[in-house]
């Protein structure tokens, strides 16, 4: 039992760790690029992609131990990751639509989690 919840952990880092990822590609879709191949070959983007693959990676190793259905619920965190690192890095607010949507996610997780 506490194997598979540590490989539940190593799956949310995975999430979170995505999660960053995007915050990256974003911060390269604000810049202005002088041509198509330098937007799509810059750092932001080079680095993000290869957090993508590491995260991946992380995945995969975590499935070892966990039940593919538990992925999925532990995924939808990655929304919340999202949305809490788009508050700190863009000063991006969170709308009471969006704290609804992100309340109903982490309903739906700890109902999950109450069955398992």
């Amino acid at each position: 039992m506490i194997e598979k919840i540590l490989y539940m952990g190593l799956y949310l880092v995975g999430v979170i760790i995505s999660a960053a990822s995007q915050i990256l590609l974003k911060k390269s879709a604000e810049k202005e690029y002088p041509n198509k191949i330098r937007e799509y070959l810059n750092p932001y983007v080079i680095i993000a992609y290869g957090i993508f693959f590491v995260a991946t990676l992380v995945s995969v190793f975590a499935f070892k131990k966990i039940d593919a259905s538990m992925g999925p619920i532990l995924g939808a965190s990655g929304y919340i990751f999202v949305a809490l690192f788009s508050w700190i890095f863009f000063k991006e607010k969170i709308s009471k639509l969006k704290m609804l949507g992100l309340a109903i996610i982490v309903i739906g997780i700890v109902v999950y989690a109450l069955e398992f």
